[in-house]
């Protein structure tokens, strides 16, 4: 398992144009995902031991954000064979078990991944109503351990918008 740091992109940098489909098949624009207040970017998957430990604070601050009126949606870049548990039928089988309440969606040649530079799961991007760029970093201070939390990045550059 490799720690990968994510690539920096300025703050300010527009949401990068896209096109996906969810686990389901539905098509998404990533113009239509920005909320009244912004949008808020997982870059996710099934199978990383980083994704899976924070994928419950994943789920609340999507709701969390959702309640600020903002967009939220979860990207998994790793669809591959080497990684079944990445697989779009398990990615549906995510979204009903863990009930997630945002769209969960499927880049499966990694193109979007690669526009927004994104390397590692998961990244995390913030975009504000405009469609600028405002936070690019991890969810918390302790990716491991929920309990030993003392810093809540992401929720605080929420708040901020």
């Amino acid at each position: 398992m490799a720690l990968l740091e994510s690539i920096k992109i300025p703050l300010g940098t527009k949401i990068p144009d896209f096109s996906l489909k969810d686990t389901f098949g539905k098509q998404y624009e990533g113009k239509d995902l920005l909320g009244e207040r912004g949008l808020l970017l997982f870059f996710t998957c099934n199978h990383c031991p980083y994704a899976q430990a924070v994928w419950p604070r994943m789920l609340r601050l999507g709701l969390y954000a959702q309640g600020m009126r903002m967009g939220v949606v979860a990207i998994n870049p790793n669809i591959n064979p080497d990684f079944p548990d990445d697989s779009p039928a398990k990615m549906r089988e995510a979204v009903e078990r863990m009930g997630i309440p945002f769209p969960y969606l499927v880049d499966e040649e990694q193109a979007v991944a690669k526009a927004f530079k994104a390397q590692c799961t998961p990244d995390i991007y913030l975009f504000n109503q405009a469609g600028n760029l405002v936070y690019h970093g991890r969810i918390d201070d302790n990716w491991k351990d929920e309990e030993a939390v003392t810093k809540e990045e992401l929720k605080e550059a929420m708040n901020n918008l």
